[in-house]
């Protein structure tokens, strides 16, 4: 007797995930080290370089973290003077926050390590392979959303669980029961 399991060396969400779990943890030792900064930290100010003056949920949304790990993160980097947050002069409930001088020049000497990190990690790959690999990454990013709006109860959605054969088995392997 047999079933089929996850081939987790052909599983998309597995591989994404496993890259992004030891590039994280990789670049947490590297930054804490170096930078006393961690991951998210480096995140938001990697967001904050790119677009200065928002708010945090526009930081937590853009990023893909929860709100409260973004707040944590923000009160740390604001102690450290890192970040400023000022009101919105249009509307005073909403705080913007921005990278201060000095957390524009821990910007750019992370951004060096990170990019060299980067460069480590893509080198087996040609530039073209390069352009195609971040052209699927946009693709999958784009698709996440509906993804997440996947909900099994939801009867329309069940017509996904019908998977042909050929997609079924492109992703899972067969394995004898153990007796």
């Amino acid at each position: 007797m047999s079933h089929r399991v996850l081939d987790l060396d052909r599983y998309v969400p597995a591989l994404i995930t496993f890259v992004s779990n030891k590039l994280s943890a990789g670049a947490s030792s590297v930054y804490r080290k170096n930078f006393n900064l961690g991951v998210t930290d480096w995140r938001i100010i990697a967001m904050l370089a790119v677009e200065p003056n928002i708010t945090a949920s526009r930081v937590a949304q853009v990023i893909g973290l929860n709100k409260a790990a973004v707040s944590r993160s923000l009160k740390s980097l604001r102690d450290r003077s890192l970040v400023s947050v000022v009101y919105d002069n249009k509307n005073e409930r909403r705080k913007l926050v921005a990278l201060t001088q000095e957390g524009l020049k821990t910007h750019d000497d992370v951004m060096s390590v990170a990019l060299a990190r980067e460069s480590l990690l893509l080198e087996p790959l040609t530039d073209d392979e390069v352009d195609v690999f971040i052209g699927i990454l946009q693709k999958l990013h784009k698709q996440v959303d509906v993804v997440n709006a996947m909900d099994p109860s939801e009867e329309e959605s069940n017509e996904v669980f019908g998977l042909p054969d050929d997609k079924l088995k492109r992703h899972t392997i067969e394995v004898k029961d153990r007796a």
